[in-house]
């Protein structure tokens, strides 16, 4: 599934055909289960509902009817308050079973009318299934007998919902993307390969937010959030932050930054583990990883700068060799799975870390200006 364009918006994938396909054979068979031999009557509520009903009656193992409505306030009436009647119930449903089949229920507006209308039917009773479900933008108390698909409440198309008119024939779901572009890097290099200062050239020059997971620690730590006071207690002992408490923490710290135009992850992500859930924490804001971006430098060149920088810095793992040549292999040991993982993904850019400043500062734009 592709991203797709309808009219001036533009759609992501969101849910599958085998998804609704299966989602529609365990409603249509739990109604058969609860209705045993009795006949319903199947009711589609159009235009939504026409591609649910088809499918659904398909799937439904026992003799049942099926008829369509269309509520009178799809024919112009701007207010949910002045529906009056429905159009297109003609049979009368006296002492059946009623079955409403609804692609989707947010608000539950549809729905109030739908009970208003079918309390003078005489029906034996009213059941509802639906398809989708928002629970978040549920205002009504109508019970909702079965549902398919809970789903955020985000606007979707698709399995005949539309978007001014178009995408109702689309047979999977897609969901309204709603995020400007941005541009997001992951930048890994070795200790003394220059991240932490290209990484201040790279914000300024993109307008994006650095995320250091060093910083983040610090920051949750001092301030005793509840992340902070979690990942302490594990440090504390000697043990490894697990995967989902720094997971957490940098979901956080994207969270606090909502108007970004993009990041640059810093020591994050350290594992395929944490790399799928970036790209999970990037697609709920419609967005991606657009590239992992390592400054590839000689080891006897990062052992030079380390010693060097030792002299001035005062960190005792900058003045010990073997401390230093320690901190780079376990540097490479990590790099070369997430590099696997990016580089099946074609977003794996090695930049030479030798040079000037300037230099590398250049070789790291000119990647960047062709994503």
């Amino acid at each position: 599934m592709q991203t797709i364009t309808l009219h001036d918006k533009q759609f992501k994938p969101f849910i599958s055909e085998e998804e609704i396909d299966a989602a529609v054979s365990k409603m249509a068979d739990q109604v058969a289960k609860d209705l045993g031999d009795e006949v319903p009557v199947f009711v589609g509520i159009l235009n939504g509902s026409f591609m649910l009903v088809s499918d659904f009656v398909k799937k439904y193992p026992k003799p049942c009817e099926v008829t369509f409505i269309k509520l009178a306030s799809y024919e112009g009436v701007k207010s949910t308050e002045d529906i009056q009647r429905l159009i297109g119930l003609t049979q009368d449903l006296s002492g059946r079973t009623v079955v409403i089949l609804e692609d989707i229920i947010d608000t539950g507006n549809t729905l109030h009318e739908v009970h208003r209308i079918f309390k003078n039917e005489n029906v034996k009773q009213l059941l509802i299934a639906t398809l989708f479900y928002k629970p978040e933008a549920y205002k009504k108390d109508f019970k909702l007998h079965y549902v398919g698909i809970e789903i955020p409440n985000k606007f979707i198309v698709g399995y005949g919902l539309d978007y001014d008119g178009l995408g109702r024939d689309l047979p999977a779901v897609y969901q309204l993307k709603t995020t400007q572009h941005m541009t997001n890097l992951v930048l890994f290099g070795p200790p003394g390969a220059g991240k932490g200062t290209q990484a201040n050239f790279l914000k300024e020059k993109y307008d994006l937010v650095h995320i250091s997971t060093g910083d983040v620690f610090r920051y949750n730590i001092k301030n005793e959030t509840a992340l902070g006071t979690l990942a302490k207690s594990y440090m504390d002992k000697g043990h490894l932050v697990p995967d989902q408490v720094t997971i957490d923490m940098l979901e956080a710290e994207v969270e606090r930054n909502t108007g970004a135009k993009g990041f640059i992850f810093d020591g994050f992500p350290r594992n395929e583990t944490q790399a799928k859930a970036l790209d999970k924490i990037m697609d709920a804001k419609d967005s991606q990883i657009n590239a992992m971006i390592a400054l590839e430098v000689e080891d006897e060149v990062l052992v030079q700068r380390l010693l060097e920088r030792g002299k001035t810095s005062g960190r005792k793992d900058d003045s010990d060799e073997a401390i230093i040549r320690n901190r780079i292999q376990v540097y490479y040991n990590e790099t070369a799975i997430l590099k696997d993982y990016y580089a099946a993904q074609n977003k794996y850019y090695g930049v030479d870390g030798i040079g000037s400043i300037e230099e590398i500062t250049k070789r790291l734009h000119k990647v960047i200006d062709t994503l």
